[in-house]
């Protein structure tokens, strides 16, 4: 991780935040209509599709490298705080969900959906103060992979499973290891996954009744339960205008332009190909962190990452279920 100074953020000399912001915003200018995919005039459809998500993957990395910024100022609570507290603000300024009625609706998903909204997004940015961004994002996607083989009776899903604990016995902190990770960071990243999987089942019930106006309700409710740990334990420090733009920073990459990209490419790809391409999130993860953070990972971690990919991508593309129907993933 770079250092930055203690008594307040300076610039970097390159803005690579703004790049990715940059980049996003190219992806943002392509419409997000559903084409026919049996049409042989599906190329570049698709193409938009695959370079919106994979764009909404780098943008998401690069906020939470940027949020990893904020911990010597905020910790980790305060970068929370940050990111869905603006998020939550610029979606209710943009969807004006109250506009639209909400009748007789399933509040106990939504609640339950916003909460672990927040509770994923905390502990997840408590476990980067101590492991690599790549390794903490690969420890957390062992929650949706353990929802997706959950019950299953096929060999094949077994063979992920086990590619799986392949990984955690690779990345967990282990006797006889050279670099053992921190205990800590680790359950903090797996408690993630498990946020990550309530996430997915609640969000498909929240979204069920809600539809779009899920994602804005959710991610107030999560700001709700973030904030609060934010200010307990950066106080003032949440307010001074040095830390706004990094804190604007970090809401848009982490949340809202990866939001709106990833609705994109939900629109044009199936639901496998989307499950696919998204698990290769882990290893945009590491390098991020090696390119941005200066984190540098051993053989066998890239080796541990790797399994999880293969497993995520195996499981993607094996498991039989409809269409995804919840909100955009948030890791």
């Amino acid at each position: 991780m770079r250092a930055i100074p203690t008594a307040g953020l300076s610039w970097p000399s390159f803005p690579w935040w703004v790049s990715c912001v940059t980049a996003g915003m190219m992806g943002e200018l392509f419409p997000a209509t559903a084409v026919p995919m049996s049409s042989r005039s599906t190329v570049a459809p698709l193409a938009l599709a695959i370079g919106a998500l994979l764009i909404s993957m780098v943008s998401y990395q690069c906020g939470a490298s940027l949020a990893k910024h904020l911990f010597p100022q905020v910790g980790a609570q305060g970068a929370t705080a940050y990111r869905l507290g603006l998020s939550a603000l610029m979606l209710l300024l943009w969807k004006q969900p109250w506009r639209r009625s909400v009748g007789q609706r399933n509040w106990r998903a939504l609640w339950g959906y916003g909460l672990a909204m927040g509770a994923m997004n905390l502990v997840f940015y408590m476990s980067l103060r101590t492991i690599p961004l790549g390794i903490a994002v690969a420890l957390e996607f062992t929650g949706p992979l353990a929802l997706a083989v959950f019950g299953s009776r096929r060999l094949i899903d077994f063979v992920w499973i086990l590619l799986v604990v392949a990984g955690l016995a690779l990345l967990l902190p282990l006797r006889g290891q050279m670099q053992p990770l921190d205990p800590v960071g680790v359950m903090y990243a797996l408690a993630a996954g498990v946020g990550w999987a309530l996430y997915i089942v609640l969000g498909k019930k929240a979204g069920a009744s809600y539809g779009a106006d899920a994602a804005t309700w959710g991610t107030s409710i999560g700001a709700l339960l973030a904030i609060p740990f934010g200010v307990a334990h950066a106080g003032s420090a949440l307010l001074s205008p040095s830390l706004l733009p990094y804190a604007l920073g970090v809401a848009v990459l982490s949340s809202a332009l990866p939001y709106s990209l990833e609705m994109v490419a939900l629109t044009l790809l199936p639901a496998r190909t989307f499950s696919t391409l998204l698990s290769l999130e882990p290893a945009v993860a590491a390098v991020a962190g090696v390119s941005l953070l200066d984190e540098r990972l051993s053989l066998l971690q890239w080796l541990a990452i790797v399994a999880i990919i293969v497993a995520a991508a195996g499981t993607a593309l094996s498991v039989q279920r409809p269409e995804l129907t919840e909100p955009p993933l948030v890791n």
